[in-house]
């Protein structure tokens, strides 16, 4: 787990910087007259009343609404890359949130260990109990979108009998795909057009996008994915 987070903090901190701004920073705080001469109208900026000049104070459900929108440095909610879905939908991370997530990173022309990684994350999904399965989202996320278009995932989803939930299929451009890489850990190199060596890692996210584990290797023992991914789960 630690090479992982000394990526993570790396990648989110960047990731962070790069779209921090001083309208952003204004957003978080919103302010009210403490006598209400105008009713429940809030204002962006710290100052005075324009009717009776009483100092603004601090909108409190304002600042509790926008919190709660926001995301733990470890979240990979923060990751702002657009990915497309095999049903041809444009999302964010973040709209996945909600759900533990169970992640790992393949592409569609592997004949080796990739069908394999498959085998593993249907026996894991198999093995979940119904409680688990209502909040879990099984996800795998192309290393070629070359080759892994919209249309070439769907196709793939259909033939494994996954085009349906918990089962979901991503792509995206070459540098998110390889940013996310970064953010799992996982290693992807093209030996010929039509063939990569890659790690064999499937990852577990809770419901805020955070990191509870990894699985790493070719028909491991899963039981440790399992405990986690209900952990995950009854901790929501």
């Amino acid at each position: 787990m630690k090479p992982f987070i000394y990526i993570i903090c790396i990648v989110l901190t960047l990731v962070s910087c790069k779209n921090t701004s001083s309208k952003a920073a204004k957003d978080d705080v919103a302010y009210h007259c403490p006598m209400r001469c105008e009713g429940d109208k809030i204002y962006t900026e710290k100052g005075n009343c324009p009717v009776c000049k009483m100092d603004l104070v601090v909108e409190e459900n304002h600042v509790k609404t926008i919190s709660d929108d926001k995301f733990s440095e470890m979240s990979i909610y923060n990751l702002p890359s657009t990915w497309t879905t095999q049903n041809g939908e444009d999302i964010q991370l973040k709209d996945l949130k909600g759900d533990v997530l169970v992640m790992v990173m393949i592409y569609t022309s592997c004949k080796a260990a990739c069908p394999r990684l498959v085998a593993d994350m249907r026996n894991i999904e198999e093995r979940l109990p119904e409680h688990s399965k209502e909040n879990v989202k099984m996800i795998f996320v192309s290393i070629d979108p070359e080759v892994d278009t919209p249309e070439r995932l769907k196709t793939f989803a259909k033939e494994n009998l996954m085009d349906n939930d918990p089962w979901l299929f991503l792509r995206s451009t070459e540098e998110n795909t390889r940013e996310f890489a970064a953010v799992l850990a996982v290693s992807y190199k093209e030996i010929s057009p039509i063939d990569f060596s890659h790690s064999n890692i499937i990852s577990v996210f809770n419901h805020k996008g955070e990191l509870v584990f990894q699985q790493e290797g070719l028909g491991v023992n899963s039981d440790n994915t399992i405990k986690h991914i209900n952990e995950a789960v009854d901790a929501m």
